[in-house]
């Protein structure tokens, strides 16, 4: 999944874009068949002049109880308008979408809109109006709320931003999801709104609150040592497939922690892809892991950037 381009696949499904013009050909494919894309340019040709319309064309030309999987791109000018407007309609739509399982808030490509541009909302309405959902993927963190649920049939939670407020991180690690398999948190940095702290993540790391957890990702962090060192020693590790800690600001510090940690010899997969190892450290993890049958993807190390005589390491997605 990037920032650079629109899915094809979602919920098992191709993409199919209901079309933004009133006037595009009439044959729309079998509901169930396909997951359905809907997105208003607010610069583009499309008839309708907002989400609203938009919304209200494609809920009177599909039915809705056949609907599986639905991708939610552009809503108008990312910056000036929260998600609001499209949760609100979502969920007024909820008893004719009775087969909903799968959400993608916000499937809005870096050429449309940085990520920190996005304006998102309170989510959780989606997860209480649709106790059968099962994934729920959400990009932008900027006025994303999610405050403490319970839900017992998410399976898949992936949160992707330049900056998760801290609120969010805790709501989120605080929540109760029993059959949660796959849980993604793009954390981000403290100039886009990540300021969140270790001690915020402690609910994810114990294990308690997701028994069913499979794969973990804590990505795109300015802590990601921080983070390595807590995940090497967290209860939650035992159980997972695999580990996903790439797209920060990895150090050997960090991948240090990892290798006198607790075993991660149980899993199939580790990513710390976008990191700053020196190429001794890299080989030591890559060694040490892939020896024991762990798939282990690692890559170069990033460059450090420099402006006159400062030098820092960054996260990979940020503004």
């Amino acid at each position: 999944m990037s920032v650079h381009e629109f899915l094809e696949e979602f919920g098992g499904l191709p993409v199919f874009t209901f079309p933004e013009s009133a006037d595009a050909p009439a044959s729309l494919p079998e509901v169930g068949a396909v997951a359905w894309r809907l997105s208003h340019d607010p610069y583009g040709d499309g008839e309708e002049s907002s989400f609203e319309e938009l919304w209200e064309r494609f809920t009177g030309a599909v039915d809705l109880s056949g609907v599986r999987a639905l991708i939610i791109g552009q809503w108008g000018e990312a910056y000036d308008n929260t998600s609001e407007i499209v949760v609100s309609a979502i969920v007024a739509a909820k008893d004719r979408f009775t087969g909903l399982r799968a959400v993608f808030l916000g499937e809005i490509a870096q050429e449309e809109a940085e990520i920190s541009w996005i304006q998102q909302s309170d989510v959780s309405p989606l997860l209480t109006a649709f106790p059968a959902l099962e994934v729920l993927i959400v990009r932008g963190g900027s006025e994303l709320e999610f405050p403490v649920v319970r839900h017992e049939a998410l399976r898949e939670l992936r949160l992707e931003s330049g900056g998760l407020p801290a609120e969010v991180v805790r709501g989120v690690c605080g929540s109760d999801f029993p059959d949660l398999e796959s849980l993604v948190l793009w954390l981000g940095v403290p100039e886009y709104g990540g300021d969140y702290e270790i001690g915020d993540l402690a609910g994810a790391l114990s294990g308690a609150r997701f028994p069913r957890l499979r794969h973990l990702g804590l990505q795109n962090s300015e802590i990601q040592d921080e983070i390595a060192a807590a995940v090497a020693a967290a209860p939650v590790v035992a159980g997972l497939e695999s580990l996903d800690l790439s797209m920060g600001t990895l150090t050997d510090t960090g991948a240090e922690a990892l290798v006198t940690g607790q075993p991660l010899t149980h899993l199939k997969k580790l990513d710390l892809e976008h990191h700053f190892l020196t190429p001794a450290m890299a080989e030591r993890v890559r060694t040490t892991l892939t020896q024991q049958g762990v798939e282990v993807v690692i890559g170069e190390s990033e460059r450090l950037a420099q402006y006159e005589d400062r030098v820092w390491r960054y996260a990979a997605v940020t503004e």
